[in-house]
């Protein structure tokens, strides 16, 4: 299927216009920008039910979101976010971060990579779909879409999932579309993420002069002992799918100013990135066995583990992974490896709902001045999201897609 190339399908749709027209829409985390409206109006007119839920949270923004469905019958979810990073300093930039000029074959804006211009690829796909099968298609096709990704992640896809849940909606797998490769369209499939938990730790001591170090307790010994703790074994040797669990302190901290005390406390935080074999609450108790085994009866400390809504999970490699990889394959000659690597992304929370894996664009120059795509690599996934859509939904209405 070559969906972008239909003739019939106007040309303010296709993958290149709709990335500028979201890319126009300064749709900084939690502000709208105008990003949700226009999806919603370009959906409404294709035929989709549009609604835009604002969710609220008490500390933080309150935001816009955006849900559409057309169809009955097994529902393919595409999802992402229109919300995007500050551009900084724009003057930085070669063109303005957020006027979608193309130069040299590429279309320059905050958010070209991340991720508007998948959402566009993912809506030209559906549109041109749309435009030759039509409504009767024998499925359904779904759009969520936060404006929370970028920020919090509070107001977003987690709350907005719960409000499709409550009102029946279904759905039976996901394509998110955020940038999944390093360097070339087609390189790699994210079917899983890491989890991922911070802890703050820190050891008591006692002030004192440096003088008279008998009178006092030096904590910042204690705290080198602890990390080396933390350290000194690997967490785990990963698995089939999943890298080895790391931890990295990012920082360490004493905040004194005089080099003549001894301070009271030293403090520290450590992230980890953590497989399959772990959960928040595991982790937190191996956490606490090396650090009671290496303070003994030597080091006071506490450790304080922060709440995560950021756990490890997998999509099992299937048919549905399968067809995606071919449609990829067809279009870039590229069979994509089959990753989780990475950060985290919203694909933790849809993956309560429905099984999700994700493909997107490029991601080298995301969160960058001058973060661009290539004008041809817009063309190209739309595309395969054409390819995907063809297949997930075969011609015969009585032979909808079967994972």
């Amino acid at each position: 299927m070559h969906a972008v190339t239909d003739p019939h399908l106007p040309l303010a749709h296709s993958p290149v216009a709709l990335a500028q027209a979201l890319i126009r829409c300064p749709s900084v985390t939690p502000h709208e920008g105008g990003a949700l409206a226009t999806l919603a109006g370009i959906l409404a007119e294709a035929g989709f039910t549009v609604e835009r839920p604002v969710f609220s949270e008490p500390g933080t923004p309150d935001v816009e979101n955006l849900y559409a469905r057309i169809g009955e019958g097994p529902c393919l979810l595409f999802a992402g976010h229109t919300d995007v990073v500050p551009p900084g300093d724009g003057a930085s930039w070669r063109h303005d971060p957020f006027g979608a000029e193309i130069e040299g074959g590429e279309l320059f804006g905050r958010g070209a990579v991340d991720m508007k211009g998948g959402i566009a690829c993912m809506l030209a796909a559906t549109l041109a779909f749309l435009g030759q099968r039509g409504p009767d298609f024998g499925g359904a096709i779904a759009f969520l879409i936060t404006g929370d990704e970028e920020g919090p992640a509070v107001n977003g896809t987690v709350k907005l999932l719960d409000w499709a849940r409550a009102r029946g909606e279904r759905f039976a797998h996901c394509l998110l579309g955020e940038p999944t490769n390093p360097d070339a369209l087609g390189e790699m499939i994210k079917i899983g993420r890491r989890g991922s938990l911070t802890a703050n730790l820190t050891v008591h001591g006692v002030q004192g002069h440096v003088a008279y170090p008998h009178r006092a307790e030096n904590p910042i010994p204690g705290l080198m002992r602890l990390a080396q703790g933390l350290l000194a074994a690997p967490l785990d040797a990963g698995t089939a799918h999943f890298d080895a669990s790391n931890l990295e302190f990012t920082t360490m901290d004493v905040g004194n100013p005089s080099t003549n005390v001894i301070p009271a406390e030293a403090r520290a935080t450590f992230n980890i990135r953590f497989n399959d074999l772990w959960t928040p609450e595991t982790l937190a108790a191996e956490l606490e066995r090396r650090l009671a085994a290496a303070a003994g009866n030597a080091v006071r400390y506490s450790l304080d583990v922060r709440p995560t809504n950021s756990v490890a999970f997998l999509t099992a490699p299937d048919a549905f992974v399968e067809q995606v990889s071919d449609a990829i394959a067809a279009e870039t000659g590229r069979r994509p490896a089959l990753s989780t690597t990475g950060g985290t992304s919203d694909a933790r929370f849809i993956k309560d709902a429905c099984p999700v894996i994700e493909f997107g664009l490029v991601g080298q120059t995301m969160h960058q001045v001058d973060e661009r795509v290539a004008v041809a690599d817009l063309d190209r996934l739309a595309r395969i999201y054409g390819r995907v859509l063809d297949t997930y939904f075969p011609r015969s209405a009585d032979a909808p897609y079967q994972a």
